[in-house]
């Protein structure tokens, strides 16, 4: 018979007398829980010191040349625009701006457990055979600095072989495309075997299609053992690398949109990492001195619950902002110069459109 493969409904989770108990694991499940927190430091961390003072906070002028090349590009850069407004405005006075952006970048170790299966493919049961070392005891190689990473590690001693849940150790389930039978109405005739009162040629008057799910068999191996019938059951450790990034940009009075600056980087005035940062509490601005002893405060916090602090990352950007201000047709107007590529912000050019609909 085509539909001889049993029929079981497949179970979201393994059951949970599936697995066993592993001493330093009771609390893992399947599927995972949180992050374990990380063991303390066996050794007394040295206090965090302040970095070198950096010495240069200014920020470089930009010649009316440069200023008037910057505009020109922006201009021709928009197809409808009027060029006279950047060809033959005359620059009257420009205006720099400090703008610091401050980042910093807490790089952690996270490690969380759950219990997880695969088709049994002939490896050992070690279960028991020795302690299964604890979470934060395994050996994991650690990518380069500040770089996202996930690793997942089969935990030593934890492997055991279970009958596969899902097909009852039989490797099959019932092909759900044809319902086990192995074929399936045909199509054309709508199983009847007629068609405009004559026999069906595509089916030869069966009124049934092969089902190409299952080669008609009428069932599939099962996803879950892949056919194997059996299961090695393990704890999978899971670590994860992350690099926690948050921004922190001070603007002062320039007139320019602060979203505007998030697509250009700038000098960078200072950088320094290690394992627990110090805030700046020399920077001459007190907005990134204070954002700086913030962040630092909040991350060393948060992260250091669940997580192992790695290495911390600072970095001080001065953002270049030139406010130009220019006379065009005898009115006086206003565009932006900001950042390492010079893009240009001109909000309310006074010439947007040169088109002409015929």
């Amino acid at each position: 018979m085509m539909n001889s493969a049993a029929v079981y409904p497949a179970p979201s989770a393994p059951p949970a007398d599936m697995f066993g108990t592993v001493p330093g694991y009771e609390g893992t499940v399947a599927g995972g829980g949180g992050c374990l927190p990380p063991p303390m430091p066996m050794e007394p961390v040295a206090p965090p010191q302040p970095g070198p003072t950096p010495e240069d906070w200014s920020i470089p002028s930009l010649s009316e040349d440069v200023a008037h090349e910057a505009f020109k590009s922006f201009a021709s850069s928009n197809c409808c625009w009027s060029k006279s407004p950047a060809n033959d405005g005359v620059i009257t006075s420009m205006e720099p701006f400090n703008t610091y952006r401050y980042r910093l970048e807490t790089f952690t170790e996270s490690r969380s457990t759950e219990w997880a299966h695969k088709p049994h493919e002939g490896e050992p049961a070690d279960f028991y055979t020795q302690t299964a070392p604890r979470p934060w005891e395994i050996q994991a190689t650690a990518p380069s600095l500040f770089t996202n990473h996930t690793e997942e590690i089969r935990v030593p001693f934890t492997s055991s072989i279970k009958e596969c849940h899902t097909c009852h150790a039989s490797g099959t389930m019932q092909c759900v495309e044809c319902h086990g039978n192995g074929y399936k109405p045909c199509w054309a005739c709508n199983g009847s075997g007629t068609k405009s009162d004559e026999n069906c040629s595509r089916c030869d008057s069966t009124g049934k299609d092969s089902c190409t799910e299952c080669n008609s068999r009428g069932s599939k191996d099962c996803e879950t053992c892949e056919g194997k019938r059996q299961l090695l059951t393990y704890i999978q450790l899971k670590v994860e690398w992350t690099d926690n990034v948050e921004d922190h940009v001070v603007q002062q009075n320039s007139g320019i949109n602060v979203d505007d600056l998030r697509s250009v980087t700038g000098k960078e005035l200072f950088k320094n990492n290690q394992y627990l940062l110090y805030p700046l509490f020399g920077f001459p601005n007190p907005a990134i001195a204070e954002a700086s002893e913030r962040l630092i405060k909040d991350h060393q916090s948060k992260y250091a619950q669940t997580s192992r602090i790695l290495q911390q990352r600072q970095k001080v950007e001065l953002i270049p902002i030139t406010k130009v201000n220019y006379k065009w047709k005898g009115d006086s107007h206003v565009y932006y110069v900001y950042g390492n590529e010079n893009q240009v912000s001109a909000d309310n050019y006074p010439a947007t459109c040169c088109c002409v609909i015929q």
